[in-house]
């Protein structure tokens, strides 16, 4: 049984980190292109995971699923880039110290709730 704190918990534990960053001064500039970045790349994942459920055809889900993946590496990619470019290198280190802290416990968590399936309830072969 999954909640819902567990299935987004890579949101919470990137909000929450907010005054963290806050209280001990490091770049905000990077860390809030990050979490903008991370932020609105999951709402997209989430939007393309359910329209793969969707479908029936296994083209799309797959289709769908290695896009989108290939998307948010891309996008966030380009957020750590725009944080080292448009602010300051520290602010480009604090931008992929996010996205990948937030990567770790998506992916951990994905592992954990949905097990590598695209159905629920159908096991992974």
């Amino acid at each position: 049984m999954t909640t819902t704190l567990t299935r987004y918990l890579d949101v919470f534990l990137v909000l929450a980190t907010a005054p963290v960053v806050i209280a001990a001064g490091l770049p905000l500039a990077g860390y809030l292109i990050a979490t903008c970045a991370w932020l609105l790349t999951r709402v997209g994942a989430a939007a393309a995971y359910t329209q793969a459920l969707r479908s029936n055809d296994p083209r799309v889900r797959a289709g769908l699923q290695v896009g989108t993946m290939m998307a948010r590496v891309w996008l966030i990619a380009l957020a750590v880039i725009l944080a080292r470019y448009a602010a300051s290198k520290e602010d480009g280190v604090t931008a992929a110290a996010v996205v990948l802290c937030a990567f770790t416990v998506y992916f951990v968590m994905t592992l954990v709730t949905r097990g590598g399936s695209l159905q629920p309830g159908r096991p992974v072969s």
